[in-house]
């Protein structure tokens, strides 16, 4: 399997992925963390990638975003953003809204 593919399979696998630097517990830079406790902070369980344990990720996930940081946001397979957009969509409630509706659909497919 390519990384583009194992790319795919995570996005399209996961109602909710963040990709980022370290994990939501240990985070390894403040726009990863800053992103991760908003995310922690709408309620809802998320997946996450740790783009430093898998560097073929980190260099091709960029590219198949067309988005050149991280942490990115991935909901319902539709890139959301980085750090800046998913801090203001927490502090507008935009984003607990999101994340919300995303896990209720997730659930309602999965049963």
């Amino acid at each position: 399997m390519s990384t583009i593919d194992t790319i795919k399979e995570q996005i399209e696998s996961n109602t909710i992925l963040l990709y980022m630097k370290g994990t939501p517990r240990f985070p390894q830079c403040g726009f990863s963390s800053r992103a991760s406790e908003a995310l922690i902070n709408c309620g809802e369980r998320f997946a996450f990638v740790n783009i430093l344990e898998n560097a073929d990720i980190r260099t091709e996930l960029p590219k198949y975003a067309n988005w050149p940081t991280f942490p990115q946001l991935w909901v319902n397979g539709e890139l959301v953003g980085g750090c800046d957009i998913i801090c203001e969509m927490s502090e507008s409630g935009d984003l607990k809204t999101l994340v919300a509706e995303a896990a209720a659909a997730a659930g309602d497919a999965a049963e």
